[in-house]
């Protein structure tokens, strides 16, 4: 059997499965749920994969929102895909990123490749992965095991429009405490020490860092507590601050520098510091070319096209917890349009994934993972591969 017959087969398959799968995409986004919290949206996905003869294992590997979805070929297995499901939403945003569209085009893509799986040896997985948002799910996941068994990772991202390679950086997320002590701000003013000042000083250091940083790094934040009154001294600031870079060498690198920026903040009013990792540091990506060529080959198929303006094709620099999958397996995570004004967080862009434009995606995106899961596999196959990054 062609290649080209086996597409129509996975075309056929997911036209059939695609009201479901629109059932499921406005399912996640009515309910949206925050990262380490999505028990029912887990049970969603697992729900619709389950139905389609997937063996599913959720909670998976001690999370009881991941999971992992598992169709075996009636005979030897030569080629393991996995598609990769998100599903965890923004504070206050709730799908403002899209990741209902990421986990309903994962369930479709797998879906329709499994109706080639038998002829082609192809084993066909959905790996669930919670806290993308921060969470660094991915990479807990990671560290158990959760992608041995792949030869190839995909998953495809929503966005403004169509942008086939993913460029994130590497990032770290902290969250910083300042610990000073109380008293009365006009009665007793020496017994205190400001906690709010220090987080004060450490921003203007880094506001003044920002001058001697190389070009295309990132460092930002947000203060999450600042005191409880005007006429108290702050005894305990809490912040949340990102700090991006190209490559995970430079990213640490750059966090000693900007340590020593909220360090300053102690060291000026006698607060005590705790920075905490909010979860591993995200990797850069490790794109595979090959498949990525394949990928835009069926998505120009499907009569989309990657001439698009640049100013709004900027959310491939994203950072992903994709980029510690792909150090380990072949993957890909391109993003796929879904029309409009507006951008990725803000809360327009959560109404854009709902509606025509946002199927259209849906579709054209679950079509094109799974005619790109298919190619690789077959040439790698034919190849004696898979070969995975040394």
């Amino acid at each position: 059997m062609t290649s080209d017959v086996r597409k129509q087969r996975i075309a056929e398959r997911l036209t059939a499965a695609f009201p479901e799968l629109v059932a499921l995409s406005d399912d996640l986004h009515a309910h949206p749920e925050l990262g380490w919290e999505e028990h029912r949206s887990s049970a969603a996905v697992a729900a619709a994969l389950r139905a389609h003869g997937f063996a599913v294992e959720h909670p998976y590997l001690g999370f009881d929102t991941a999971l992992c979805a598992r169709v075996e070929p009636s005979g030897p297995t030569r080629f393991t895909v996995g598609f990769l499901a998100e599903y965890d939403a923004l504070p206050g945003l709730g799908h403002a990123c899209g990741h209902n569209l990421i986990s309903a085009m994962a369930v479709g893509a797998a879906i329709a490749l499994a109706a080639v799986a038998d002829e082609t040896g192809i084993a066909v997985e959905v790996i669930g992965t919670p806290a993308e948002e921060g969470g660094g799910g991915k990479i807990v996941l990671l560290e158990r095991g959760a992608f041995a068994n792949l030869d190839l990772a995909l998953m495809a991202h929503p966005a403004p429009v169509d942008v086939a390679e993913a460029r994130p950086f590497a990032v770290t997320h902290w969250h910083v405490q300042y610990d000073g002590r109380a008293a009365h701000a006009a009665a007793y003013p020496e017994r205190g020490v400001n906690a709010n000042d220090a987080l004060l000083i450490a921003q203007v250091a880094l506001g003044l860092l920002r001058q001697q940083l190389p070009a295309g790094v990132r460092v930002h934040g947000v203060q999450t507590r600042g005191g409880e009154a005007p006429n108290a001294i702050p005894e305990r600031t809490e912040a949340r601050w990102y700090v991006r870079a190209e490559t995970t060498e430079q990213l640490i690198d750059l966090e000693a520098r900007v340590r020593a920026c909220f360090a300053a903040g102690a060291l000026a009013t006698g607060a005590e510091l705790t920075i905490t990792p909010e979860s591993e540091r995200y990797a850069e990506m490790r794109t595979d070319e090959e498949t990525l060529d394949r990928y835009r080959a069926n998505l120009r198929a499907l009569g989309r096209s990657f001439d698009v303006d640049p100013a709004a094709a900027t959310m491939n620099r994203a950072s992903t917890d994709m980029g510690n999958v792909s150090q380990i397996v072949p993957a890909i995570h391109p993003y796929i349009g879904v029309g409009g004004d507006a951008s990725n967080h803000q809360p327009a862009f959560a109404a854009a994934c709902v509606g025509e434009l946002a199927e259209r995606a849906l579709r054209d995106g679950a079509t094109a993972l799974a005619w790109t899961a298919l190619d690789t596999a077959i040439a790698r196959t034919a190849q004696g591969m898979p070969i995975r990054p040394a």
